[in-house]
């Protein structure tokens, strides 16, 4: 009777072993999933950003002023990047903002070529620096409002708005002829309330998206 009892403890033994293993090995492959996809994240942030700088020189107007369609796409970038942050790390994101930069001047440069147009350098300086700038101004603040702040909205919100403000600030201060329209300064801030439009309901899901794997 005893041999019995032993036999069947080690056999049940056995089985939740295996089917610990099996169940952790689960996990295990669930985890180098999702530690690798952050490259498909880094492909998108490139392919918006490109997209962004292809609808440039799309234009439309009211009231006078004039305003491209590439600012509908620019909250998204920063929400991409948010994105890979707050499920891949710091790091992952870096690469995402230095991939997409080296993307967009290829892209800039190519397409010039290819349409017979002439290379502005001032063109592309100041949106290279502009982006590059604003985007590690946001991960920055974004970061620490990660770790040391709760899923806040109102902050999250104003990290968004500011990365705009960055971005036209040294994109302006580098391609100094804009400074010459009237309407700029009107135009200005007319994409700025148009994108933080966007970005509030962006954040919305921003701030419910739950912390991923953080690789060191």
């Amino acid at each position: 009777m005893t041999n019995e009892v032993v036999k069947k403890v080690k056999a049940s033994s056995r089985k939740i072993f295996k089917k610990y293993d099996s169940h952790q090995k689960d996990i295990d492959e669930v985890v180098a999933v999702e530690k690798e996809g952050w490259w498909v994240y880094v492909f998108l942030l490139s392919t918006v950003v490109i997209l962004a700088q292809s609808l440039k020189d799309y234009t439309f107007s009211f009231d006078n002023v004039t305003l491209t369609y590439s600012i509908f796409v620019l909250p998204v970038i920063y929400f991409i990047t948010n994105y890979i942050t707050k499920k891949y790390g710091y790091g992952n994101a870096i690469v995402g903002i230095s991939v997409s930069s080296v993307a967009m001047v290829i892209f800039s440069f190519v397409m010039s070529f290819a349409i017979g147009q002439d290379f502005s350098f001032y063109d592309i300086c100041g949106g290279f620096c502009g982006y590059v700038i604003s985007q590690f101004v946001n991960l920055t603040i974004y970061q620490y409002l990660l770790v040391n702040v709760s899923n806040s909205f109102v902050l999250f919100y104003l990290t968004y708005l500011f990365a705009f403000v960055v971005n036209y600030l040294f994109y302006t201060l580098i391609y100094m002829n804009l400074l010459v329209l009237d309407n700029y300064w009107i135009a200005y801030f007319s994409t700025l309330i148009i994108q933080g439009v966007i970005c509030f309901l962006l954040v919305f899901v921003d701030v419910n998206i739950k912390r991923g794997i953080e690789v060191e």
